[in-house]
């Protein structure tokens, strides 16, 4: 088998795997949504050309390649309904009349039409492909941002971003647009553009994660693949571009599947707020009863003043009068570290192995201290340890 074959059927497996992977993230996030079901059938549809495609051109099926262009036809009606959802806007009829038809012709044309013509039907397609691409950017470019939400704007920020990722790629996919391409690389784009879009959904400090995460992946993808084509003996410029794409492929689908796994073991373990949300604990005792169940928890102990007399209260007290949480690592929290107050706390955090110190009072002195281990040690963590003080605080002592 040719390596541009292997490599070209390798990519597009990857990327009929990764798009199935996050049309089930979608799904998941909003399972009876209808523009989340537009997106994912969008998804399928693309997912669908790209196994297709994969395994007849792993196996020279050249029936199934043929086949593969019915869902290739397909795609530019997929994206006109996912921006019509977008807009909240029906599109103009003969637009989508155009596409419907369009899309039919040239499956059939595709799947039962004469071999002779396959380089015109290609050349036909390709530019019905970018013609459709090209529409539903005008209309997401021209909408009236006014009449959607501002979470809406975002969305098709988002999803044009993805588009102009794609768009070069898929002209690599085309022979007749690029006969020199040693690869193929549009499923390595749309495996680019659902990233992106999955990255952009989120907080702003995990979109930067996010972003340096993906580079991440593709840089380490990109030199595993050099490092394997220089084993090659006879290696040139193009085996070297089809080891970097069939890497950086293999690397974000294996990222993609990563994420929606840990997502389904996180939904199914509780989280700490959660977990406290569900309880039946009404007394701030119930409540750290209850959080010492989670992990990150289960070395809390309460400490009231008079358990902490060895460690001086009174000179405590106006040390924590404006703190909140306490971690070790920041010592001596803006202070000299031959303050005494200071010195105390230290002390107190290393008698009790402690990394954290939740002040729930400072008149009197009221503290929960625990350990928390550093796999668990993540802004996230400290964002919880916050959270429970603001909930420990307001609960009553007494039912």
């Amino acid at each position: 088998m040719m390596p541009g074959v292997v490599a070209d059927s390798v990519v597009n497996l990857c990327g009929a795997i990764g798009l199935a992977v996050a049309a089930a993230m979608l799904h998941r996030r909003d399972p009876r949504g209808p523009l989340t079901a537009r997106l994912v059938t969008l998804l399928a549809l693309v997912a669908a050309l790209f196994l297709l495609r994969g395994i007849a051109w792993w196996t020279g099926n050249a029936a199934l390649d043929r086949v593969s262009l019915i869902p290739a036809a397909l795609i530019p009606l997929g994206a006109l309904l996912v921006t019509e959802g977008l807009l909240r806007r029906h599109a103009d009829r003969r637009l989508k009349l155009a596409a419907l038809l369009g899309g039919l012709v040239l499956a059939l044309a595709g799947a039962l039409g004469p071999v002779e013509l396959e380089n015109e039907h290609t050349a036909v397609l390709s530019a019905f492909q970018l013609a459709g691409f090209a529409v539903c950017a005008l209309l997401l470019l021209r909408r009236d941002r006014g009449s959607l939400l501002a979470w809406e704007n975002r969305a098709i920020d988002r999803v044009a971003f993805g588009a102009l990722i794609v768009i070069p790629f898929i002209i690599t996919d085309f022979r007749v647009l690029a006969p020199d391409m040693p690869v193929r690389l549009g499923a390595l784009g749309a495996l680019l553009a659902v990233t992106a879009i999955l990255i952009a959904g989120a907080g702003a400090e995990a979109q930067r994660q996010g972003v340096w995460l993906t580079l991440l992946r593709m840089s380490g993808a990109a030199l595993l693949g050099a490092a394997a084509a220089a084993l090659s003996a006879d290696v040139d410029a193009a085996q070297l571009l089809r080891f970097c794409a069939v890497a950086m492929a293999g690397v974000l689908t294996i990222g993609l599947l990563g994420d929606a796994l840990r997502a389904v073991l996180e939904a199914r373990e509780p989280g700490v707020l959660d977990s406290i949300g569900a309880s039946g604990a009404a007394t701030r005792d119930e409540l750290i009863a209850e959080l010492t169940r989670q992990p990150i928890f289960e070395s809390a102990r309460r400490y009231r003043e008079a358990s902490l007399a060895a460690y001086d209260p009174p000179l405590l007290r106006d040390f924590l009068a404006s703190r909140r949480v306490l971690r070790r690592a920041d010592a001596p929290w803006g202070q000299a570290a031959t303050d005494p107050a200071v010195e105390r706390m230290v002390a107190l955090m290393a008698a009790r192995h402690a990394t954290h110190v939740i002040v729930l009072s400072h008149e009197p002195v009221d503290l929960i201290i625990l350990a928390v281990s550093v796999i668990a040690a993540d802004p996230a963590t400290e964002t919880a340890l916050a959270l429970v003080r603001r909930l420990l605080v307001q609960a009553p002592e007494t039912p």
